[in-house]
């Protein structure tokens, strides 16, 4: 390793000028899709990675399943399903013949690492199971939860061997000493805990942490763990004696991950500044910091021989760095982050998301599945999208407090519109494509030319926070759901408040006009869909959907079905008029946010935290 700064970035310099790195194209993941889905577009958020023994495969924990990768060549090889929720924490067993994964479920699954197959499922603990580690014999796993135990499980016949009781909060990171003899734990109690694992007892109670720790690792040799947490540090312990050795505080953010080097003489570590930084473990003097990364990192593998380091981060990738040159060598794209809009273009070919982690908006071919382009230049999260009527233009909403304009074809941004005062939650195209509604935290909803590129009117009125605006099909009206728990109808020429239709009891997420403009449809979570006459101003039914927590809702192109996203994990079709339920589509491993129908009302595509977008066909 070299240690003086001024070599390393000549050395980086002009491997930058000189080296081109190979990024692999985003595959197209249509592996084991659930039933009724056609497409899946994106892999889902990455929240682990671990590389197999043998160092020839990948494995990349998301909220969809267990994505393998071929490490030689970078290509997908295949997706193991069947947790019901996210997948969070992922381990080789020695051998490499066992995958052991975690999840949201509150299950463990054991999978046979070679051919895929589900071996078993380890059950007990009554929260989520964030975290899972082989003894280094192979024959016990440990894995912690958020139902702040430890368990250890005998892996060959299944059995719970102990249960280790003592942390206070969410266990985040649990791991094996190398000699297998001691466990050491994080939590978000602001603890690290050492555990003897033959008798169960505690050894350790380490404090010194000021916020949740994230992530545990031991040195090589034993002797030391090196702890890291929100508050943007990096601990280093004394195994045997429990005592603080170093504190490492670089950072410039939370830190996520910290991973000793296979030779114990650096460590690594990654967090929400985007940066994997390199330590010398005896001095603690802080080597290096490699920022390809666009977004936080969640997790750091080193490959078994030690000359690579693999990272993982909300910005969709996965990063190889050639440890012994300190280069960027290889890229895994086509991860995904929150969806937090859709959006169709007006021929129903293209399909734009508006990405939540990764502070962009991505367009997707609505045909295939496969990515095309990413929009970039928001600073915060992007909560909305929409097509223009011509399909030319996009415009987002951000928590950047603009909405912006972006060019179909090329990609470039066209215009920035500020004056929000908060984050921009809803956007919506006029019919004729002249103006833009948004409308977000800061209470109002602004209108903007989107010819002169000036800001038109501004209507004030809600208490709370917009989350949601819709122009009417004759661009006359402009309808509004608040926090507010208000649905409130305005006239576009005058900027007059018309009415307020009142009757939820909870913040409305969602409303919108039906094709033929006579009704307003608005969702609030834990309440029925509510309609409301346009042209008598009153509310004439409700009806309870089978599926609970409303995020969002959507008319077909005919007026006569609309579709529900919810919290759920489920998307329902139901009959406008009777309320009677025509189908519904399960798949997602947690909450839908948004759907939308195709133009022409044959496909219907949804998306949400687990970051994958399916596209669910409806008819010829």
């Amino acid at each position: 390793m070299k240690t003086k700064q001024c070599s390393v970035f000549l050395i980086l310099t002009l491997v930058t000028f000189m080296f081109v790195s190979y990024t692999l194209a985003a595959d197209n993941p249509q592996l084991n899709l659930p039933e009724g889905a056609i497409a899946r577009l994106g892999k889902g958020r990455i929240h682990g990675i671990a590389y197999s023994p043998d160092g020839k495969q990948l494995a990349v924990a998301a909220y969809v399943g267990i994505w393998i990768y071929d490490t030689e060549t970078l290509q997908l090889h295949s997706l193991l399903t069947g947790h019901t929720r996210g997948v969070w924490g992922i381990s080789f067993s020695p051998d490499g013949n066992t995958i052991a994964s975690t999840s949201s479920d509150s299950t463990v699954r054991l999978w046979n690492a070679h051919t895929g197959e589900h071996l078993k499922t380890l059950t007990g603990h009554t929260g989520s199971v964030w975290t899972v580690a082989f003894s280094p014999d192979g024959n016990t796993l440990v894995t912690g939860s958020g139902d702040t135990t430890i368990r250890l499980w005998d892996v060959k016949n299944s059995d719970l061997k102990n249960v280790l009781s003592g942390h206070t909060a969410h266990i985040q990171s649990v791991r094996f000493s190398p000699d297998g003899k001691t466990i050491a734990s994080v939590s978000w109690d602001q603890t690290v805990k050492l555990w003897d694992v033959a008798t169960g007892s505690l050894n350790y109670t380490l404090t010194g942490h000021s916020d949740r720790v994230q992530s545990v690792s031991f040195s090589p040799d034993g002797k030391t763990i090196a702890s890291a947490s929100n508050d943007r540090t990096i601990r280093l312990w004394d195994v045997e004696t429990g005592t603080l050795k170093n504190i490492l505080t670089d950072h410039n953010g939370l830190v996520n991950s910290v991973s000793f080097s296979p030779d114990g003489k650096t460590i690594v570590s990654g967090g929400s500044d985007g940066t994997l930084r390199l330590w010398d473990m005896e001095t603690g003097t802080h080597l290096i910091a490699f920022s390809e990364h666009k977004g936080v990192i969640n997790t750091i593998s080193f490959s078994p021989d030690g000359k690579t380091v693999a990272t993982g981060s909300r910005d969709g990738t996965i990063q190889f760095w050639d440890y012994e040159t300190e280069t960027h060598i290889n890229t895994i794209d086509g991860h995904t982050g929150v969806v937090r809009g859709i959006s169709f273009s007006p021929d129903g070919k293209t399909i734009a998301t508006a990405n939540r982690d990764h502070s962009t908006i991505q367009l997707w071919n609505a045909a295939t599945g496969e990515y095309i382009k990413t929009f970039s230049g928001h600073t915060a999260w992007v909560w909305c999208v929409s097509f223009s009527p011509d399909g030319k233009t996009i415009a987002s909403g951000s928590g950047d407090r603009t909405v912006r304009i972006w060019d179909v074809e090329t990609g470039e941004q066209q215009k920035i519109f500020s004056g929000h005062s908060g984050r921009v939650r809803s956007i919506s195209f006029s019919p004729d494509g002249k103006t833009i509604a948004s409308g977000g935290s800061g209470r109002n909803i602004q209108l903007w030319d989107t010819e002169t590129r000036t800001a038109q009117n501004t209507f004030f009125g809600h208490t709370d926070e917009i989350n949601s605006v819709s122009f009417s099909p004759d661009g006359k009206m402009i309808a509004s759901g608040s926090r507010d728990a208000t649905v409130r109808l305005w006239d576009v020429e005058t900027g007059t408040h018309l009415i307020s239709f009142t009757g939820h009891t909870n913040a409305v997420e969602c409303v919108n006009f039906s094709p033929d403009g006579k009704l307003i449809v608005s969702g609030s979570r834990e309440e029925p869909l509510r309609f409301w006459d346009v042209e008598t101003q009153k509310h004439i039914r409700n009806f309870n959907a089978r599926i609970f927590n409303f995020e969002e809702s959507s008319f077909s192109p005919d007026g006569k079905t609309i579709t529900i996203a919810s919290w759920g994990l489920g998307i329902q079709l139901s009959d406008v008029e009777t309320g009677e339920v025509r189908k519904t589509f399960t798949g997602h491993t947690d909450g839908v946010r948004t759907v939308s129908f195709s133009p022409d009302g044959k496909t219907v595509a949804s998306g949400g935290w687990d970051g994958i977008v399916y596209l669910w066909k409806l008819g010829d």
